[in-house]
């Protein structure tokens, strides 16, 4: 691993900080754990396992062993506890915060809910790190704030109208971070995703997102459902790259230009859903794992939904030296292995 974060894997090796990963047991923030244990950190995590699960901490624990596992605390509690944050950020130097209530449909339903947790929560967490005396608080956005924006690529500094309760909670949460950044000498970085996947995403429920949940249908022989023509187009990020822009934006320099900004986290490639679909029954096709010619099934345009995604990422590349490693069709050889042991296991 070459560049900007192999060096600062390197780095933290020798010198270790004290993380906090807020949504732990979900699934970026499980993968988050994995990877700082790995490099030696110690991680305390905060989670109320609304959505997060006890297993993919087993699974985590399993990977980097018991003697890593050795610097990870739990603290088990909501965002929306004062307490639960302030015991949760006692001897933190860095902020990791994943914890969500996501999915654009799901704020449509329950837009009371994904404000009290993204808000509310995020403003509770971010008090708390300003009294604990946190520094750094890099915390995840979404591509949802560009909202009914029609430029291709998606640039950080131009954004629509909010197209969902969803992508409202998220821009606030950035508007947020710029007070407390201008009021409180703290350093934030915000990181707006783009359609992340990868192994230990929830396929089950009305919410899941679209690859795990396509893959559970084919491998069930149920029906894929596409919203609309499938010309809806979306740039996949797989995980490892999430995780890699959460560790530079953590350990980055203190540089006036690299902070107390957003950055767009994705691939930088844009995907049909259509060509998307092609790519998952493809490659079950090829493994021998279900029939051929399976085909989807189109229903309406979903409300809320952006039209075409797609991320510039030439300022997270020049600012933190990210680059991402794991193209869509090497997330997605490596997603199909991970959800395939799980069925042959």
């Amino acid at each position: 691993m070459a560049g900007a974060f192999g060096a600062l894997r390197a780095k933290l090796k020798s010198t270790p900080k004290v993380w906090l990963v807020s949504g732990v047991a979900g699934f970026i923030g499980s993968h988050l754990l994995e990877e700082l244990l790995g490099l030696g950190q110690v991680v305390r995590g905060l989670d109320n396992f609304s959505t997060g699960r006890r297993t993919n901490l087993d699974e985590v624990h399993t990977k980097v062993g018991s003697e890593a596992w050795r610097n990870f605390s739990l603290v088990e509690g909501d965002l929306c506890d004062e307490c639960a944050c302030r015991e949760a950020l006692q001897g933190v130097e860095v902020v990791l915060h994943q914890a969500a209530f996501g999915s654009v449909p799901r704020s449509i339903s329950d837009p009371v809910a994904s404000n009290a947790c993204n808000v509310g929560g995020f403003l509770n967490l971010v008090w708390a790190a300003k009294h604990a005396g946190v520094k750094r608080f890099v915390y995840a956005s979404s591509s949802a704030v560009y909202g009914d924006s029609p430029e291709l690529p998606k640039r950080e500094e131009h954004l629509g109208m909010p197209l969902s309760p969803y992508a409202v909670t998220k821009l606030a949460d950035e508007l947020y971070a710029g007070v407390f950044a201008r009021l409180y000498e703290m350093e934030f970085i915000g990181l707006r995703y783009f359609n992340v996947f990868g192994p230990r995403q929830d396929p089950d429920g009305p919410y899941a997102a679209v690859i795990p949940r396509w893959i559970k249908a084919l491998l069930r022989g149920e029906d894929c459902v596409i919203f609309g023509d499938g010309e809806t187009s979306r740039d996949f990020c797989y995980v490892a790259n999430a995780v890699q822009a959460n560790i530079l934006a953590g350990a980055a320099r203190r540089t006036p230009e690299a902070l107390n900004r957003v950055f767009n986290v994705s691939y930088g490639k844009q995907t049909t859903l259509n060509q998307l679909f092609g790519l998952i029954r493809d490659e079950l096709e090829r493994r021998g794992v279900i029939s051929k010619g399976r085909c989807a099934r189109h229903t309406d345009f979903r409300a809320g939904d952006v039209r075409h995604s797609c991320a510039d990422i030439s300022a997270i590349k020049r600012l933190l030296g990210y680059e991402p490693e794991v193209s869509l069709a090497q997330g997605l050889h490596k997603t199909l292995d991970w959800y395939l042991a799980g069925v042959r296991g």
